[in-house]
């Protein structure tokens, strides 16, 4: 739990800090003239801060869903009769 834990902290300050310099390039990128590329470039990066936040919240619900999976579930092969179509 503790890894996970670690890993879900890490992305979170990775996808703050991201979040952060994506709003501020758009924020001077609107108030400065001279920067109108910066507007663009910060929608750019704050998507991709939201991504990469999703993707590690992903990556730690699958590891807790697979971890706390019933593992050795038998699967009991369906005998049919010799030429019947299976359903």
């Amino acid at each position: 739990m503790v890894k996970r834990e670690k890993f879900l902290n890490a992305v979170t300050y990775v996808g703050l800090t991201i979040l952060t310099i994506g709003i501020l390039a758009f924020i001077l990128g609107l108030l400065v003239t001279g920067f109108n590329i910066l507007v663009p470039i910060g929608i750019g990066t704050v998507v991709g801060a939201v991504f990469i936040f999703l993707i590690g919240v992903f990556l730690v619900v699958t590891e807790e869903m697979l971890e706390k999976s019933n593992r050795g579930t038998k699967v009991v092969p369906f005998n049919s009769k010799k030429g019947a179509p299976l359903q």
